[in-house]
């Protein structure tokens, strides 16, 4: 049975070094063997998430690496730097597979990850897009941008149409993180402070999330999809019953900047801090 985050208490589990700059970015896998960081030194690191050892280092891009993602099946890692491109890695082997070509340009792009073709482009927003999430099945894309906007893309209906989108408004401020639930709830983390809850079908917010004092950073629902993570860069994560909108939690550590924070299957809380050369998880 889920865990009640109620009895959440502060635990240092692990501190992953080696980063010569900055990190700015950590991905965990979904079965928690592996952990990912990338770094303004151009590297991306893997550690082995259980044991805190370097697995590899991935070297080529030529500017700061400001995110790195894995694929649901591990099978794949994507990194994404200020030389505007995308690298797509093998996990099993660190072999390099495509070099995707990104910019700064308001548009969000839909890659094939087993043979590099581009899919589609996402044209609409006024400005950067700064987070992406696909929803349970992948038949819905949000996107959030620097135009306080999230837009939610249809990639597959049951009609079998697609081409509709969603404009959510209501953030005064960048959307720096958006999450799907497993039951289909969106939730999108601003640099207003706030994390707001909606029907991504409908539009409709369900839930105005006030209380961080700094920029939220990362979202994590939990499996059974009851509540919700909020990381944050005044060095706390909050957690959130999603029936009701209220904070249950407020937990508080020494990670500097809270840049990360996800649900395990067992229902114990991770949070990483990435703002300095050491990662330190509690």
């Amino acid at each position: 049975m889920f865990r009640g985050p109620r009895d959440y208490c502060r635990l240092d589990l692990k501190q992953y070094g080696g980063h010569k700059d900055e990190v700015n970015s950590v991905a965990v896998s979904s079965d928690f063997q592996i952990l990912v960081t990338g770094c303004d030194d151009e590297r991306v690191r893997i550690f082995n998430a259980q044991t805190g050892q370097l697995v590899c280092k991935l070297k080529g891009h030529t500017g700061a690496v400001k995110t790195v993602a894995i694929s649901s099946d591990s099978r794949y890692i994507a990194s994404g730097s200020y030389d505007k491109t995308i690298r797509i890695w093998r996990t099993r082997n660190a072999e390099h597979l495509h070099l995707l070509q990104g910019s700064w340009d308001r548009t969000a792009i839909l890659w094939d990850v087993e043979n590099g073709f581009l899919l589609k482009v996402f044209v609409g927003h006024k400005n950067l897009v700064q987070s992406i999430a696909f929803s349970p099945g992948c038949k819905m894309l949000a996107t959030g941008s620097w135009d306080f906007t999230v837009r939610v893309w249809t990639l597959e209906s049951d009609d079998g149409k697609d081409d509709d989108v969603r404009v959510l408004e209501g953030h005064k401020g960048n959307i720096h993180a958006v999450a799907f639930s497993k039951d289909g709830m969106l939730a999108s983390g601003s640099w207003d402070k706030s994390v707001r809850c909606w029907n991504p079908k409908t539009g409709n917010q369900i839930h105005l999330c006030d209380g961080h004092e700094g920029w939220v950073q990362a979202l994590s629902f939990s499996s059974d999809g009851l509540y919700l993570a909020s990381a944050c860069d005044d060095d706390s994560v909050k957690v959130w019953d999603v029936v009701t909108g209220q904070c249950i939690k407020h937990l508080e550590g020494k990670t500097d900047i809270a840049q990360h924070c996800a649900f395990t299957p067992g229902g114990a809380l991770l949070a990483c801090g990435a703002a300095n050369t050491t990662l330190t998880l509690t």
